[in-house]
């Protein structure tokens, strides 16, 4: 029996993690919950994740929560795969800016957009400032190509990519050449297609 499990909900942001498994390589289970039944408030979940949010991953004792915990914990958890920009090297304070930029900028701007309240929060209150601010700063992350980090794909592209390429699709991310070009590149990776195939088994 594998050591890693994910709670998994198909599909939903846990996508993001089942896709980082994918790129990870090691053997893992997952438990499926549907969420218009419930699953993630039953007590037994709850136990899990309080929150009662997907993902969850177990690895061994080991739980943890949030989609960018979880990618993180995993390049590092496995660090042949050259997922994660090691600690002491210089690069590995940008590789955490992009990790905490995506749940931290990234994807609140694009709720905002998608779910607007009544009145505009001052731009002084969002944490991401303004969305077109945040845009700028990753279509110049990515222009140059092919990733965040440049040359090397890391745990940092699986955060940002996933939610670049979620946007795109359903119109809610501009249809920014730099944005629609990184999208076909997270598009073509072999493990985003396998998770993205698993998924659609699942909800299937």
């Amino acid at each position: 029996m594998p050591d890693l499990m994910l709670y998994h909900a198909s599909p939903s942001r846990s996508s993001v993690a089942l896709w980082m498994l994918e790129e990870v390589g090691q053997p893992y289970d997952i438990k499926l919950l549907k969420l218009a039944e419930g699953d993630n408030l039953k007590p037994d979940y709850l136990a899990i994740n309080p929150m009662g949010k997907v993902p969850a991953l177990k690895h061994g004792d080991t739980i943890i929560t949030e989609v960018a915990a979880i990618c993180t914990y995993l390049a590092d958890a496995f660090p042949d795969k050259k997922l994660s920009v090691p600690i002491g090297t210089p690069q590995r304070g940008v590789y955490l800016k992009w990790l905490f930029f995506g749940p931290g900028c990234l994807e609140p701007a694009v709720i905002d957009r998608a779910a607007p309240r009544k009145e505009p929060a001052r731009r002084a209150m969002l944490g991401y400032g303004d969305f077109d601010t945040t845009m700028n700063v990753i279509a110049k992350a990515v222009e140059k190509g092919p990733w965040l980090m440049g040359e090397q794909f890391t745990a940092a592209d699986v955060v940002i990519g996933a939610n670049v390429r979620w946007g795109t699709i359903f119109k809610l991310i501009p249809e920014r050449p730099e944005f629609v070009a990184y999208a076909e590149r997270i598009a073509a990776r072999p493990a985003a297609q396998r998770a993205e195939a698993k998924d659609k088994e699942m909800a299937g």
